[in-house]
């Protein structure tokens, strides 16, 4: 009796503390660990959307993920499963350094008018079918270009940096700080890339995982320098969310909507469109999980 009286108390007390932080919900990857030694290991990575970070309670994120081995090389996702609440795979790890797990949302929305109606750019838009997507004869094209990374890094022996080259497309961590070597109470710098270039002014939230069971989210909010860098001190051990954004979800030197984006041109034979009058909507935003360790 006395122990299910303190379980029912721990439960009241966990709904009242749980409310502050239901209310966003947020895209992460969770590996089992980050740092491990030998040389022929398995983790397992959880992979959901939820208000609770870490905790499995709206949906999973289905998306299959891709796996960059320390050499450059794609490697194996297996026993990729998808429930009602996570998603959940296993990667093998037979190479020494650090592998990059991720997965990587792009993709072209928008809508357009044609013969009086407005219709939606249909699902799967991107910005190489773009032109395709668009009919004949459209008029007042609209688009928003959106790219997202969710990326997280495991290391098998020591860390290594082959995976972080920069591929030249919306937000990417290029460390000065390894990911995989963030200590409690240490100081650690990351530098964030937008499009290839130093990422100025983004917005970085740092939170700590297990907000469901306390009151207050301890959210860290900072922005990146001209060159695009943070340098943070995180108190305690354990799994942080980091998560960077643009402010204003605009770049620059993107055109004008619609017909500044990538492959908006009117198709052969089409009326010419309006003349663009600013640029289009861009999003980017980058997450990952890091395990901070003690000295």
């Amino acid at each position: 009796m006395f122990n299910m009286r303190n379980s029912l108390i721990a439960v009241a007390a966990v709904a009242t503390l749980a409310v502050p932080a239901a209310l966003a919900h947020r895209q992460w990857m969770l590996p089992s660990s980050t740092i491990v030694s030998g040389e022929d290991n398995w983790i397992s990575v959880d992979a959901a959307v939820s208000n609770d970070l870490f905790f499995f309670d709206h949906r999973p994120l289905a998306a299959m993920p891709k796996v960059t081995q320390p050499d450059g090389t794609e490697g194996t996702v297996e026993n990729h499963k998808v429930g009602q609440l996570r998603a959940t795979f296993d990667v093998h790890l037979t190479q020494q350094g650090t592998y990059r797990i991720a997965i990587v949302n792009e993709g072209v929305f928008g809508s357009y008018e044609l013969n009086g109606e407005t219709k939606q750019l249909p699902r799967g838009t991107n910005a190489a079918n773009l032109a395709q997507a668009i009919p004949a004869g459209a008029t007042n094209v609209r688009t928003s270009e959106n790219i997202g990374r969710n990326e997280i890094y495991v290391t098998q022996g020591a860390p290594s940096d082959t995976i972080f080259k920069p591929a030249g497309k919306g937000i990417e961590l290029v460390p000065v700080t390894h990911p995989n070597d963030v200590v409690a109470g240490e100081a650690a710098t990351f530098q964030f890339l937008l499009d290839g270039k130093p990422g100025a002014n983004l917005t970085v939230t740092i939170i700590n995982g297990g907000i469901r069971y306390r009151h207050d989210l301890n959210q860290i909010d900072l922005k990146t320098d001209a060159q695009g860098k943070v340098t943070f001190t995180l108190p305690d051990a354990g799994m942080y969310w980091v998560n960077v954004t643009q402010p204003g979800g605009r770049g620059e030197g993107m055109g004008g909507p619609g017909a500044g984006a990538p492959g908006a041109a009117p198709a052969a034979g089409a009326a010419p469109r309006p003349a663009p009058s600013g640029p289009p909507p861009r999003r980017a935003n980058y997450m990952t999980t890091i395990e901070v360790q003690t000295n």
